[in-house]
This record gives C-alpha cells, sequence and structure tokens, in this order.
C-alpha cells in the first residue's frame, strides 16, 4: 500500500505559523541564496512555458510568491512585458530590483481583500502547497485574470517517498515532508490533481507537465535540498523518522552524487480564462 509522503499526520494541522513564520524565515542570512538554488534548478522550464502560453510585450503579469524575483525580472527585462507586479508577503528581496515596468507589493493571498487588478498573466509557483486553502486561492487567482489570460502554477511533487526501498535519502525526504507539514501545513500529497482542479474553477486549454532535476553532485537542486534539511534539521528529527546518523547518510549521498534516486520534482500546470 503506498505510504502518504507526509506520513499519518498529512490530515493534522500544523502546530506553528506558515512558511516564513515557523521555517525559512527571510531575514535569516543565507535564505536568498536557498530560493536562488531552487530557481536555478526551475527557472527555465518556468520561461519555457510561459513563452509558449504567449507571455510577451504588451502582457500585463502578476507574480505571486515571488520570493527573490528570477522570474519576475526576466519578465521584466528580457521579455519585455508591459507590467510585472510581484507579490509576496516580504518583498525584501525584491525591492532592490523595483523600478520601471517591475512593481512590488508586500501582500498577503490568502486575505479576503487580496485585488490587485487584472492581469494577461498570474503565475505562482511553491506557494498553494504551503497553504492548506490551496483551492480557495486558486479560484481567487483565476478571477484575476483578463478574459483569454492564463493562469500557471507549480508547485512540488514527490515522486519517491510513497513506497519502498526506505534508503536513508528517501528517509530524509520523508521526514522532510512531514515535518514541513506539522510545523508549517505544507502538502504535496493533492498535487498531482492540479489539472483536475483547474478545470474545476472553470479554465479551458488545462495542461501539466513534469520536470525532475538529476540529482548530480553540485547540482543546484541537491544543493537545495542540502540547505532546506539544514534549516529543517530539528523538525525532521522530532518527527521521528530519521537520527542524526541517518540524515548524516542522506546528506553524504547527496554530496557525492551516490543518491541514486529522483528528486521532488516541479509540477506546472496551467489553464486560460
Amino acid at each position: 500500500m503506498a505510504v502518504d509522503p507526509a506520513g499519518p499526520q498529512q490530515s493534522g494541522q500544523p502546530r506553528g505559523g506558515g512558511y516564513g513564520e515557523a521555517l525559512f524565515e527571510p531575514w535569516r542570512p543565507g535564505e536568498g541564496e536557498r530560493i536562488d538554488l531552487g530557481s536555478l534548478a526551475y527557472d527555465d522550464t518556468t520561461r519555457r512555458r510561459l513563452l509558449a502560453l504567449g507571455v510577451g510585450p504588451g502582457s500585463r503579469c502578476l507574480e505571486v510568491g515571488a520570493g527573490t524575483g528570477t522570474v519576475a525580472r526576466w519578465l521584466a527585462e528580457e521579455v519585455g512585458v508591459a507590467e510585472v507586479l510581484a507579490v509576496d508577503r516580504d518583498v525584501r528581496f525584491l525591492e532592490p530590483h523595483a523600478g520601471g515596468t517591475l512593481h512590488t507589493l508586500a501582500a498577503d493571498v490568502t486575505a479576503p481583500d487580496f485585488d490587485p487588478g487584472r492581469f494577461d498573466l498570474v503565475h505562482a509557483r511553491f506557494v498553494l502547497m504551503h497553504l492548506p486553502e490551496h483551492r480557495q486561492v486558486a479560484a481567487r487567482l483565476a478571477g484575476l485574470l483578463r478574459p483569454g489570460g492564463h493562469l500557471v502554477l507549480g508547485d512540488a511533487i514527490d515522486l519517491t517517498t510513497a513506497a519502498p526501498p526506505d534508503s536513508p535519502y528517501r528517509l530524509a525526504m520523508r521526514a522532510m515532508w512531514r515535518a514541513l507539514h506539522t510545523t508549517i501545513g505544507t502538502d504535496v500529497g493533492w498535487t498531482p490533481q492540479y489539472p483536475r482542479l483547474l478545470a474545476g474553477i472553470g479554465l479551458t486549454g488545462v495542461g501539466a507537465e513534469v520536470t525532475v532535476p538529476p540529482l548530480t553532485v553540485g547540482s543546484p537542486i541537491a544543493a537545495f535540498w542540502l540547505d532546506t534539511w539544514k534549516r529543517s534539521r530539528p523538525a525532521m528529527l522530532t518527527t521521528g523518522l530519521v537520527t542524526e546518523n541517518t540524515l548524516a547518510v542522506a546528506e553524504q549521498a547527496l554530496a557525492d552524487g551516490t543518491a541514486a534516486d529522483l528528486s521532488p520534482g516541479l509540477i506546472t500546470a496551467w489553464g486560460r480564462r
């Protein structure tokens, strides 16, 4: 029988605050660099998809959970769109890049009054997986589209921890997902349902794709997971799914390229209003 990546506590409620409050606080040294490692692993996929959907000069774009702004800056500086509004609850990584067609907004997309306008493109990556109200937020984001505009959502999809073998790497990943769920509410168990979700909120032309970057020595994605484990280590140990020794072996396997497994990937789904 398949085991949920987050384990039996998946249906429970998180104990602490949300993303950026109980874990991955933006003020901690190195957090911007950790986010950038994820961007290095996935930005090419995101860029190809946005271009394929027709984003370009004249487009008005909303970037939700913009992080350090790599996608927002690309849209503004290289694609030449008419406007990019980069939204995050904490915009400290975005503000140095604001100007011209790139604007920033400190806001919570779960707030009932979040309504920054209407856009040709609304994009959110690694946002909804951290929100228990992800279906409602997806519907709200779809409501911000102009007719003909596209909603593009990306989140983690896990392909490794639902079944044996229980290698140290897989045990570490399982402990991480459990820790993120119990601490900040993260849930990746539903992300394969993205196409159905988008169709269910009334979008058309729905599609989805999955990208899994290789776990090779020195790769951005390997470095990203090593840093993520470091920052969530106490919470991972609290799950009881791993020991200090298990984590050390898993970290060494990532560092030297011997994990011989899959990274959690990125599922990107889109639909048109």
